[in-house]
């Protein structure tokens, strides 16, 4: 009951209403009683979330860090979660805007696997920035998705991932796309020697995942695609952690929006596609990037590229992976915002800027300098 992990909550409202949020907060996330009813003594003096830091950010909106005892998370995933913001997150106007773990959470989840050095060296890209492109659209059958595949790796796309929308479709099944997907790629690499990856979609029913896991890998996987938004957290970091599945998992994030559109309400986007995406084990972190057909600013994913790489306990770094209606024209200047521990996900433009995938693809490598 000694160690304390902490979390910092933005709060709305005036200095006197926001003060009182927070004093509620670390009890609902705790013992959920009112302050009244808390015995003195160990509840009272560990139990209860302690605010440890309460400052104005301006005149209408506050900062708030509050500290729990490990041991109120079970040393659980789950219930970590439910105790950085559980109840909370059905009230408005508060949001989590940073967690720091303790010492002990950190060891207890042993975040990802590969990250950033592991993934470039599976990938025997050991500088500049990866590649990965999507396999689309949905109707297409598993012998078209294939020959796509085959194309994208022998132009040198680095991860070659399904489309989040392909699972199980009775036009696009599972085991013969994966099957043939993999054999693609691994056709292509045969040829230029390059070690190219294909990460199909493993997001399923919760009885469903562990088989098809299982299935990929045989069948030559060399990573993972998988939406925690859709599966829980927890299945993720169980896929990360499983000695016997043993491969990089690539996050999606499809359901996960709504917790971060609101700048008010839910999660930061630094904790949800960073900090989070580490806890639970995955290697890289797909969102959508600013400028594309979703809402992100330049600060949002600026702060989620600092998540995934910021100092994290014996954390490594994972690569964000900016996508969401990329350009091939953007890529110089995102080359600069980014630096060269990114991945670039590009589908669309990569499929319409000539009828040649192949060309297509070893130009996206030209504008990253490989």
């Amino acid at each position: 009951m000694q160690e304390r992990f902490t979390v910092e909550y933005h709060i709305v409202g005036d200095e006197n209403s926001a003060l009182e949020q927070a004093k509620i907060i670390r009890l609902e996330q705790t013992v959920e009683v009112s302050d009244e009813l808390v015995p003195p003594g160990l509840i009272r003096d560990q139990v209860i979330g302690q605010i440890e830091h309460f400052a104005a950010l301006n005149s209408q909106l506050f900062t708030a860090t509050i500290s729990y005892a490990v041991d109120t998370t079970a040393l659980e995933l789950t219930q970590l979660l439910n105790v950085i913001f559980g109840n909370t997150s059905i009230k408005a106007g508060i949001r989590v805007h940073r967690i720091d773990l303790s010492p002990t959470l950190l060891r207890n989840f042993g975040g990802p696997r590969f990250g950033i050095a592991g993934l470039r060296k599976q990938l025997n890209v050991l500088e500049k920035p990866l590649l990965c492109t999507a396999l689309k659209p949905m109707g297409k059958t598993p012998e078209q998705i294939a020959e796509l595949a085959y194309l994208f790796a022998l132009g040198g796309v680095d991860v070659i991932k399904d489309d989040h929308g392909l699972t199980n479709q009775s036009f696009c099944q599972f085991e013969q796309r994966v099957t043939l997907c993999a054999q693609a790629v691994q056709r292509a690499n045969d040829k230029t020697g390059k070690n190219c990856v294909y990460a199909p979609h493993v997001t399923a029913p919760s009885t469903e995942i562990k088989a098809r896991v299982t299935y990929a890998k045989q069948a030559g996987a060399g990573a993972l695609l998988i939406a925690p938004g859709l599966t829980g957290f927890d299945t993720m970091r169980a896929l990360a952690e499983d000695e016997q599945v043993n491969l990089p998992l690539i996050s999606h994030p499809a359901l996960l929006g709504s917790m971060v559109i609101s700048p008010h309400n839910g999660l930061s986007h630094r904790v949800i596609f960073g900090q989070l995406q580490r806890v639970a084990g995955a290697d890289a972190s797909i969102y959508p990037n600013y400028g594309g057909r979703f809402g992100f600013s330049q600060a949002e994913c600026q702060s989620i590229a600092q998540g995934c790489q910021e100092s994290m306990g014996n954390y490594p770094a994972i690569f964000p992976t900016p996508g969401g209606g990329m350009e091939l024209a953007r890529v110089p200047e995102l080359l600069q915002f980014y630096g060269d521990d990114v991945m670039f996900l590009i589908g669309g433009s990569l499929y319409s800027r000539s009828p040649d995938l192949v060309e297509n693809a070893q130009y996206f490598l030209s504008l990253v300098g490989r």
